[in-house]
């Protein structure tokens, strides 16, 4: 991260995903949706408690991902920020993910159950035309 004026800046930009995995601290771990991804760092939902402070190190491990590790730099309403430690292994890895396996995702703020309701509404015809019988 790059400092400008006191304002933290990513280096990397990052893109929407939808990759199931979880967050291992030290003998805890916690399942874990990575929201967005980048090659620095990335964005995690986390599905209980972690109980981790900003500095700590934490592994998360995902199937199309592998195991990467990182350090939290900020935790807010259940989401996580990783920048990941930087290292050939880590590069390679979400650069393979990328390439085989990511599909652009956007973001979803909430989820509603469909619901369908069967209703025999009868159907009349708004507009009706009569042809003249020639």
């Amino acid at each position: 991260m790059t400092r400008n004026l006191k304002i933290t800046a990513r280096k990397a930009d990052r893109k929407n995903c939808r990759v199931f995995g979880h967050v291992k601290y030290l003998n805890s771990q916690v399942d874990a949706r990575i929201l967005n991804l980048s090659p620095t760092g990335a964005a995690l939902e986390m599905k209980g408690p972690l109980h981790a402070a900003s500095g700590s190190k934490v592994c998360i491990e995902a199937e199309n991902l592998g195991l990467l590790e990182g350090v939290i730099r900020w935790k807010h309403n259940g989401r996580v920020g990783i920048q990941f430690d930087v290292n050939s292994n880590a590069r390679a890895q979400i650069s393979s993910y990328f390439r085989f396996f990511h599909k652009e995702m956007r973001p979803v703020l909430a989820v509603r159950p469909l619901v369908r309701t069967a209703v025999n509404v009868e159907r009349t015809p708004h507009l009706t035309t009569s042809t003249p019988n020639s």
